[in-house]
């Protein structure tokens, strides 16, 4: 436990996304346990879903409350990504740009030691900088990601390096070391919206490269364990401090599923019929969202496995999506008792914690990945969105996952590679590697010991780096 005097007051101001928030508030808990001072800024109504905190961390953790407010073409009451369809986020982040003003004066009035950001608020580096404040670019994505994305000025376009979508798909010229790890061309082109300004202003690119160029050191998601050659090469091309802070695991499981939540209960019970190491689960997190015909060709896949399967499904992204997906016709009924699919909210910890369970199909967002880890369930992959392209490249040269068949150019999978990606992860001789490989990896992502030395190396820095000098800016 710190002392009274190294007592800091560490800020942090995540993306709102609950991939980005739930990392976040982890580092936070993480942060409040050797005896600092967090405040957690975020919007009322995300504030409001995360879980809830542990009684003894309670007094050293603070929540901040800014209202988010509204713009054209995003729906009342959207706060976070989960909450619109793709296509609205955009509007998201413009909304999240107009906090501006009101983050100004909470670092101000507050006059925290440091402030962590997230990507899309990549204006904070150079308000922070601007009171005296020292600031931490903190990213949920992998090292790996980060690598691959490149040095500042390439990302900000100061440097024409990538003119084109197909140059996400190759190695870049500053890794210095043979890697599959690239966006594959239909992976690329779901997010290429990304690369050029959309219409919150400012591509996804040059949020990252502002992010790292206005930071004074980037604290990342990661181990030197898992990716030392990754984080070299951050190092390398942003020339500035590079601290790994651990995978932060979650640790909310069973927090108040157990007890009171009646979906739970009835999952449970359904798992606790089927013999061990059987059943497949599938997720694909809060914001990736198959397309119809990709539902379509999932569940006949799953039905082809003749696997049992838990399927959480998201129909929707937020009230406002026109797009509701459906399940096959006669699926339910023919896979009666061997699926469960449950469209609406469903305790992934507790799920992939049943004895029952034996493999995971997933989007291979990285909040989702550790949580296989934790539980220590192989991995099928299927990607959708943002990093998730990333992720599975990492996962594949690892082999702690196994990616399904698709196209190249537009994505598309068939039914019968489903079935066959599941059986040989989950069952076949051919698929030992990933059921062996997943359970190694848990000690290097979910170790208590080692992620308690990675928060210890981090505050070390952050307490001897504290700012000095007082600030001239006035909020109005």
């Amino acid at each position: 436990m710190s002392t009274q005097h190294e007592k800091l007051h560490i800020a942090l101001f995540p993306w709102l996304a609950f991939g980005h928030l739930i990392p976040n508030l982890e580092l936070a808990k993480l942060l409040a346990q050797k005896g600092h001072v967090v405040t957690f800024i975020s919007t009322p109504r995300n504030i409001l879903r995360l879980p809830k905190l542990p009684p003894h961390l309670s007094p050293n953790i603070n929540f901040l409350k800014l209202p988010l407010p509204q713009v054209p073409n995003l729906p009342d009451d959207a706060e976070a990504t989960s909450d619109v369809p793709y296509n609205v986020v955009q509007y998201l982040k413009l909304a999240y740009d107009t906090l501006q003003q009101p983050v100004t004066c909470f670092l101000e009035s507050s006059n925290p030691d440091w402030i962590f950001y997230d990507f899309v608020p990549y204006w904070v580096g150079s308000i922070a900088s601007k009171l005296g404040i020292k600031s931490a670019y903190f990213s949920i994505f992998n090292a790996s990601l980060l690598g691959f994305l490149g040095p500042a000025p390439v990302l900000m376009g100061q440097e024409s390096v990538r003119t084109k979508p197909e140059d996400f798909t190759i190695k870049p010229s500053w890794v210095p070391f043979s890697s599959t790890v690239a966006w594959r061309y239909f992976e690329i082109m779901k997010i290429s919206d990304g690369i050029k300004h959309n219409d919150s202003g400012v591509s996804d690119l040059y949020r990252f490269g502002a992010s790292i160029e206005n930071c004074d050191i980037v604290v990342i998601r990661s181990c030197s364990e898992f990716e030392p050659e990754w984080l070299r090469v951050l190092e390398e091309i942003h020339r500035k401090p590079i601290l790994p802070v651990g995978q932060l695991p979650n640790t909310n499981q069973n927090s108040d599923a157990e007890d009171k939540n009646d979906m739970w209960r009835l999952i449970k019970d359904w798992l606790d019929q089927k013999d061990k190491g059987t059943v497949v689960y599938v997720a694909f997190g809060s914001e990736a969202k198959p397309s119809q015909a990709e539902v379509n060709e999932i569940a006949l896949g799953l039905e082809k496995s003749e696997l049992p399967f838990c399927w959480a499904l998201r129909t929707r992204r937020g009230p406002t999506d026109t797009e509701v997906l459906s399940l096959p016709e006669g699926f339910e009924e023919r896979t009666k008792g061997r699926g469960l699919v449950c469209t609406g909210w469903a305790p992934q910890l507790n799920i992939l914690g049943h004895d029952s369970v034996g493999g995971f199909l997933t989007h291979s967002g990285w909040s989702s990945v550790v949580e296989a880890v934790q539980e220590e369930k192989p991995l099928v992959l299927l990607t959708f969105l943002a990093d998730q392209g990333i992720n599975a490249r990492v996962l594949e040269e690892k082999k702690m996952g196994y990616s399904i068949p698709r196209d190249e150019r537009d994505g598309s999978f068939t039914s019968d590679s489903v079935a066959n990606s599941l059986r040989l992860v989950m069952v076949q001789p051919q698929g030992r590697v990933y059921r062996e490989n997943i359970k190694e990896m848990k000690d290097l992502l979910v170790n208590k010991e080692r992620q308690d030395r990675s928060v210890d190396g981090l505050l070390d820095y952050l307490k001897a780096h504290r700012k000095s000098g007082t600030h001239n800016m006035t909020c109005y």
